[in-house]
């Protein structure tokens, strides 16, 4: 079901304040302890190299597993890259940065996931934290803009662009009947409003399951005024 991760709904923020620990993440997420085993690791490298190359803000490591790990996996629960082998699977990531969402998705068992990440030194980290979590993902060092069309059954994108920006971005590269996935803060109605002026689609906002202002977008059905 959207918005569950397997069939346990998620904690709300305001429910549960202080940091995540793994086991909490475990247990509300509801992954195995492979998958847990995996992304500690993906956490340890974070962790390594970020002093170096600013992947995330220091004051978020300080609840990486909700803030990150739980944030980035509530979009498991909308995964249509199965059921249907006649249309195209591919889930596009774009300007995956440390890997939140696509590399924990893919970790967590979304299958055919590629990464568009314009940094380098940001690619060469999601290669490493693909190989150390043995989890398969296609890494594109290059922008988006620049990208030629993937035909993606869904892409997704976290902090990346407003959304008047943004759906010229991701549009080209969205196979008829595909998925929108959009993490977004509390300016989201603002931002839809203006990307109506030049789009239509079926929009779709489920509260996000780590901050109360939060919201996931799901857009579908979509095409320019």
């Amino acid at each position: 079901m959207c918005g569950e991760i397997g069939s346990r709904p998620l904690p709300k923020s305001d429910e549960a304040p202080t940091p995540l620990t793994p086991a909490d993440f475990q247990k509300a997420a509801d992954v195995s302890r492979e998958t847990l085993d995996r992304l500690q690791a993906y956490e340890a490298l974070l962790r390594k190299w970020n002093p170096r190359i600013n992947l995330v803000s220091r004051r978020s490591l300080d609840d990486l597993w909700r803030r990150h790990m739980l944030d980035s996996i509530q979009l498991r629960g909308f995964d249509q890259n199965h059921g249907n082998e006649n249309m195209s699977n591919l889930w596009l990531d774009l300007g995956s940065g440390a890997g939140f969402p696509g590399l924990v998705l893919a970790v967590a068992g979304v299958q055919n996931m590629h990464l568009v990440e314009s940094d380098g030194r940001k690619c060469a980290f999601l290669r490493e934290a693909a190989r150390i979590t043995h989890t398969e993902v296609t890494v594109h060092n290059e922008r988006i803009e620049t990208l030629p069309p993937l035909a993606a059954r869904t892409v997704s994108a976290r902090a990346l662009a407003p959304l008047p920006r943004l759906l010229p971005l991701a549009y080209p590269h969205l196979i008829s009947g595909g998925q929108i996935l959009l993490l977004k803060g509390q300016d989201v109605d603002v931002e839809l409003t203006e990307a109506t002026k030049y789009w239509k689609m079926h929009r779709r906002r489920i509260p996000s399951v780590t901050d109360g202002s939060g919201s996931v977008l799901q857009l579908t059905e979509i095409s320019r005024v």
